[in-house]
């Protein structure tokens, strides 16, 4: 998912630069209001880990690259889509600058794919499903991140003309249906653990328990 420069044109890299940055001055609001010292070693954590989860990732036919995403994750630990935003634009940026993972000039839509579509389809999934069955609905919300987040990706590469969009969908949502089944079980194998060892530090855990 992390599409290089020069696979979408100057103009719509541009449109896709000031969409995310609109979502990532929210975002830091967000942060402003949310972050403290309890919650930033464990968003730091997180970080870490979505940079290595993200290392692992294979070539995709019409596509760019197959990985799980982190979105989903984030979103329901910090039990906010303006959490996921903020992590995958700085985990981006480093990747970016760092690692040459993705392009500088598309970077815009690197953090509007994973990091706004990713985070709040994420979000919003968990939260229709949690009342239902709280692992299920976790899951669930890893997987659908991972795979809407995929087909944006194809979407903003059919937009540019660099791959037909019925290909691009084909092989994307192909790869990322299989990657989201890994993503949606690690998502609830660490929400589940975060939940039962640390209940505090997950908001989204503290809102199902108090509800009950």
């Amino acid at each position: 998912m992390h599409i290089p420069d020069g696979f979408i044109p100057l103009w719509e890299s541009g449109i896709f630069w000031v969409i995310s940055l609109i979502f990532l001055s929210m975002s830091l609001r967000w942060a402003s209001k949310e972050m403290n010292e309890k919650t930033v070693p464990l968003f730091t954590a997180l970080a870490a880990g979505i940079f290595a989860i993200q290392a692992m990732n294979m070539p995709i036919p019409w596509g760019t690259s197959g990985h799980m995403v982190g979105a989903a994750l984030t979103a329901i630990v910090f039990d906010s889509p303006w959490a996921a935003v903020l992590m995958l634009a700085l985990v981006l940026i480093v990747q970016g600058l760092f690692f040459a993972d993705g392009g500088l000039i598309v970077m815009g839509a690197n953090i509007f794919n994973m990091g706004v579509v990713g985070g709040f389809v994420g979000y919003y999934v968990f939260k229709s499903l949690k009342k239902t069955n709280f692992h299920a609905a976790v899951f669930t919300a890893g997987w659908s991140a991972t795979f809407i987040a995929a087909l944006a990706c194809a979407a903003e590469l059919a937009i540019a003309g660099t791959f037909p969009i019925d290909l691009g969908i084909q092989f994307m949502g192909l790869y990322h249906a299989v990657i989201g089944i890994i993503e949606g079980l690690i998502t609830a194998v660490v929400v589940g653990y975060l939940a039962s060892a640390r209940p505090d530090l997950v908001k989204s855990v503290k809102k199902v328990v108090s509800n009950e």
